[in-house]
């Protein structure tokens, strides 16, 4: 199974990163994932179903560690195309 992860991290701070996105940052870009799109208001990656619930584990537990006072995020199984 194939998923995909949407997440925003606050508070925001559109005058440079709070340490909680650049965690979270590290995390998705450290991780086994596929897709990986980063950006200031949203950010989402897809991979297998145990690397994206292992992401998001750590996401979490280091962004709520590193300032974060909220955690958004949706997570989607993606079809994958029959060959």
């Amino acid at each position: 199974m194939r998923l995909r992860v949407e997440f925003t991290t606050e508070p925001f701070d559109l005058d440079e990163a709070p340490t909680h996105a650049v965690v979270a940052r590290e995390v998705i870009q450290g991780a086994e994932l596929d897709a990986v799109d980063v950006g200031p208001f949203g950010n989402t990656a897809e991979g297998g179903a145990d690397e994206v619930l292992t992401a998001v584990d750590s996401l979490l537990r280091r962004t709520l560690a590193s300032g974060a006072t909220r955690v958004s995020l949706q997570v989607n199984v993606i079809e994958e195309e029959i060959r």
